[in-house]
This record gives C-alpha cells, structure tokens and sequence, in this order.
C-alpha cells in the first residue's frame, strides 16, 4: 500500500482523517440545528430543515469551512459553539504512532486542512498534533478549499514538493480525486472517518483501517 523508500513527502488531513469526525458530524447536524431552533422558537425537527438547504448550497466552497461566515448566516457564535463541544474532540487510535514514528523517518509532513484558522487553534490545543508537524496549511490561508485546483497549484508553490513523491490521506473522495488529477502519486482514504459511522466500502481508493497498518517500521520495503 505504501512504499515508503519512493515517498518525501507526506500530507494530512485533520478532520476524519487524523481526527474523530464524531465531533463535526455532532456539532453541525446536532448542536448547531438545537441552538439555531431555540434562538427562533422552533422544534430541532424544523431547524433541520430549514438548516439542510443552506449548508448544501454551500458544500465544497470555503465558505462551508468558514466560522464566521456560518456566525453571520445563522446569527448563532459559532466559534464559541464549537468551544462548547470540544469535550468531543478525540484523535483516532494509532495516530499519535503513526506521527511519531514518522517525525523520526526523514520525511516532511504537512498538515493540510479546509478547516478554519480558529478551529484549528481549538483541536490544536485539545490534542496537542500540532508538534508533529513541519507546516500545517488552512485552505483558507490559500483562498481555495482542497477541493479546487487551485487550491493545489498554490500548495506546491509555496511547499514545493514533488507530487510524484509525495503521500496525500484525506477521508474525503472528491479531495482525493483533485489531488489525483494534480498529479499526486500516492492516495489513501480512511475507512471509518467517525468512530459513530459506519465503515465505508468500495472506496475509489485504497482505505486504511488504521494508520497502525502502514507504520514504516511494520512495513515491508519492496525492492
């Protein structure tokens, strides 16, 4: 799945990925509908509802990934929002392994997320991963989300790395498949991004069940 001796550089992503995406599954189909009804005097049934066509408008752009777009939309703080759930905030299993492990294998890694600045000093202080990482990248510091070309052309500027030799996980399907058409080599996705979910099947991709499995050290290099 993995030749590592053919890989300088490796790109992550956070949430769903390194992260339980319980948390931003909970908060924005659960908390943020509850908190938006009781704002209007509305049962969570009918938020909801109202609530679904906005968020779908807005999927894959970098407004959907935006706190204080989503603040001024729904008049609700988000940011301080998220701050309440943050007890929810969990790292997969094997990951902190993983990430160490690598820290030692002569390989840069970047964190590369569409999460916003703030939400990404949040879990940075729940978790403490940020210490594993040479360069960690906002979509929003580039002005495009990951799933736009654009945003990959102003990546590889500014990182310069070599798609042919780099590494991208992400638990996103359309991301991988811009970083795919970019020319990045080596694509892996996640099985089970929530640890409420189900896992998922049939993947366009190759699926980790663990980031445990591809270890360099229990990795067999292929000559």
């Amino acid at each position: 799945m993995v030749q590592w001796q053919d890989i300088d550089t490796i790109l992550l992503d956070m949430d769903g990925t390194l992260l339980d995406l319980h948390y931003d599954d909970y908060f924005w189909r659960q908390y943020v509908p509850e908190q938006y009804a009781a704002k209007h005097g509305l049962s969570v049934v009918e938020a909801k509802s109202l609530l679904e066509p906005k968020f779908k408008a807005h999927e894959g752009t970098l407004a959907w990934y935006c706190v204080d777009f989503w603040s001024q939309q729904l008049g609700l703080n988000i940011p301080q929002l998220k701050q309440d759930c943050s007890h929810l905030i969990a790292i997969h299993p094997g990951v902190e392994i993983f990430l160490s492990e690598i820290g030692g294998a002569d390989k840069r890694l970047l964190m590369i997320t569409n999460a916003h600045t703030k939400v990404v000093d949040l879990k940075f202080k729940k978790t403490g991963i940020d210490k594993y990482f040479d360069v960690v990248v906002s979509s929003h510091e580039l002005g495009f989300p990951k799933e736009d070309p654009l945003f990959w052309e102003r990546l590889a500027r500014q990182e310069a790395f070599d798609p042919c030799r780099t590494l991208f996980i992400d638990d996103s399907l359309p991301i991988l498949h811009t970083a795919k058409t970019f020319g990045i080599r080596y694509l892996l996705t996640i099985k089970q991004p929530s640890s409420q979910g189900l896992q998922r099947m049939n993947q366009d991709f190759p699926a980790l069940d663990s980031f445990l499995d591809i270890l360099p050290s229990r990795v067999q290099v292929s000559v």
